[in-house]
């Protein structure tokens, strides 16, 4: 067999592995779903039309147009954490150092998490945004391609956030350590131009939300589904997504060839 087959079978083996592990055990993976969705809920129907009037007027079905984009890359966040959470139950539980011992493509253990991770993110996401059109929010105004191009989006968002929470994984000593490590994956979308408008915040605050991976991303997502401006924020989603990526591959292999103590 040769070496691409090999790593295509053993690959295909560690992604069965990792989404029957996620069917088993639902439990985290819907209560990392509940975050997006309860802040969803909240901020339409309890801080809706407050937040619509003060950013320039409009109802709750504009305020509920602005956020949901926020969330649902929110959404991919918050579900990676529970990849780091499952890769660091791998590192210490001592299957990884079975997999060592056998005859499998080395590189197959994090390409099957990397690739489950992406497809649940995509269906946690299908998910919530199914939440957001039953209140409201609509999309009106895009084409197929930007459609496309918006899936896109945020299948690199998924991978690149994968690839950070992985290396994340690894190198925490236990399953709580991995989930307070991969918090920043939930709480930069808090910080982002989620709920509000960089230019509305606070002055010392606004290169915070403004120098960071999720608003550029969110922004683009924005033009997309909505319409508005785009801008650089294309070119800066792409350039953080490659960025994330390419240190989380790095980060992650360097770590799993590591010689175990």
């Amino acid at each position: 067999m040769s070496s691409l087959s090999l790593a295509v079978r053993d690959t295909s083996t560690m992604l069965r592995r990792n989404l029957l592990h996620a069917r088993r055990y639902p439990s985290l993976t819907l209560n990392l779903l509940l975050t997006p969705i309860m802040l969803l809920l909240l901020f339409v129907y309890v801080f809706g039309d407050t937040m619509s009037a003060g950013m320039g007027g409009g109802d709750r079905s504009d305020y509920i147009a602005y956020i949901v984009p926020g969330l649902l890359l929110m959404t991919i966040g918050t579900t990676t954490v529970g990849t780091a959470v499952s890769v660091s139950n791998d590192m210490t539980e001592g299957i990884i150092a079975r997999f060592r011992t056998m005859a499998i493509h080395r590189g197959s253990v994090i390409t099957g998490h990397v690739i489950g991770s992406v497809l649940q993110s995509v269906i946690s996401v299908v998910f919530v945004g199914a939440v957001g059109v039953a209140i409201g929010f609509r999309s009106v105004d895009a084409t197929a391609l930007e459609w496309l191009a918006a899936f896109g989006l945020l299948v690199l968002v998924a991978t690149a956030l994968t690839w950070i929470a992985i290396g994340m994984g690894m190198v925490s000593p236990n399953a709580e350590a991995a989930s307070n490590n991969a918090l920043p994956l939930t709480f930069l979308p808090l910080i982002s131009s989620t709920f509000v408008p960089v230019d509305q915040m606070p002055g010392w605050f606004q290169p915070i939300a403004e120098y960071q991976p999720f608003t550029p991303a969110i922004e683009t997502l924005r033009g997309l589904l909505l319409g508005t401006e785009i801008g650089h924020n294309g070119w800066l989603a792409l350039a953080w997504c490659l960025a994330l990526t390419t240190l989380g591959y790095f980060w992650s292999k360097s770590v799993f060839n590591r010689d175990p103590k």
